[in-house]
């Protein structure tokens, strides 16, 4: 398996900027996430990664050798699409063996790494069927199982399971998870799917309008947002912001607005204007003894929980709480905040002014 390598990758389509100076590095053997939304870039980037295009400018090492101006064919890599792009003339057992027989490989070692790659999928007793009979999940097996066979450097999949069904869909990303951890494979794979990408990554790319919004492991992400459109786009809901017009300095650990102070990480970077205090739902309570109000809008029940909506001075704020709180729409409540959660960010850059936990948090490589 190997080290990927990217700095500075470019990609202009025309007057169109694709991919905008992206650089971070995968480990070997990570299963390495590149998430955003439709048109952010990622795909575009999983592509050059693979050889599918060239980029206009930057580098890309794969085990150390640069490769950007390689054909995919010369970069050892395997392809995992979503359609699967199975052979439907041939069996399951032909489309697996299929890149081996290219290759030249003689039948007796085709036989046996078609069998060891049929036992690690778990798709023994299918490798005589016809492959337009098969299920989605077995089709995305055999798909898996053409890459596998192959031995490659690094494995790229363009939202592999995005075909399937949502409850089909998450037991094979479980699947795909072990399978990895099982053949210690580098793969890059590619989703929109922001829950996806936090249970299955080893690290993630955020990226939108072609450019690395950040980059780090799932809880970091998570926790400690680099800016708003990633505090946005993570979580469900989102994180909360509630707006203000203010100061803060570097080493501040308290801001003020609404004639309430509020406790917060100590902060790294100074702002002064409109600003946001970002606190995720599950961090918000509601305590009545708080002076600082909101009304209750709307109540969603979930089982054990329940998001409650408030209209607060500052914004409207979603908390997610126990279901057994008694709540009501049109009720006042008092509202309290983790202080050790709270993320401050300047609206006008959409940047967060980063406390001391997630220094690294824009280190993209």
């Amino acid at each position: 398996m190997a080290q990927i390598i990217i700095k500075n990758l470019r990609k202009d389509f025309g007057d169109f900027t694709a991919v905008k100076a992206s650089s971070f590095t995968i480990e070997d053997g990570e299963f390495f996430m590149l998430l955003g939304p439709s048109g952010c870039g990622k795909t575009t980037t999983l592509r050059m990664i693979a050889g599918l295009e060239f980029p206009t400018s930057g580098e890309i090492y794969i085990d150390g050798e640069e490769v950007s101006k390689k054909r995919a064919s010369q970069r050892d890599i395997a392809f995992v699409f979503q359609m699967f792009a199975l052979y439907p003339h041939m069996n399951v057992r032909q489309n697996i063996s299929y890149p081996l027989k290219s290759q030249g490989m003689p039948k007796a070692q085709i036989k046996a790494k078609v069998a060891e790659v049929a036992r690690v999928l778990g798709i023994e007793d299918i490798l005589s069927k016809p492959v337009g009979g098969l299920s989605g999940g077995d089709r995305q097996r055999v798909a898996l199982g053409r890459a596998i066979v192959r031995e490659p450097k690094a494995f790229m999949m363009d939202e592999p399971l995005g075909a399937l069904d949502a409850e089909f869909r998450e037991h094979m990303s479980k699947e795909l998870r072990a399978l990895h951890d099982r053949i210690g494979a580098t793969t890059v794979y590619v989703t929109h799917d922001q829950l996806e990408a936090m249970q299955m990554g080893d690290k993630i790319v955020v990226m939108n309008h072609g450019s690395v919004e950040q980059f780090g492991v799932p809880q970091q992400i998570y926790d400690w947002p680099a800016t708003m459109f990633v505090a946005e786009f993570i979580g469900s809901p989102s994180m909360n912001f509630l707006h203000f017009n203010g100061e803060v300095a570097k080493g501040d650990t308290q801001v003020s607005f609404n004639d309430q102070s509020f406790d917060i990480p100590e902060q790294l970077q100074a702002a002064t204007g409109d600003l946001a205090f970002g606190v995720r739902p599950e961090h918000v309570s509601l305590d009545e003894t708080n002076p600082y109000k909101g009304e209750v809008s709307a109540v969603e029940y979930l089982g054990t929980t329940q998001i409650v909506t408030i209209d607060s001075a500052n914004g409207v704020l979603k908390a997610r709480v126990s279901s057994a709180q008694a709540v009501s729409v049109g009720q006042n409540v008092g509202l309290a905040f983790n202080p050790r959660t709270i993320s401050i960010f300047d609206t006008s850059s959409g940047m967060a002014l980063l406390s001391e936990a997630n220094k690294g948090v824009l280190d993209h490589g």
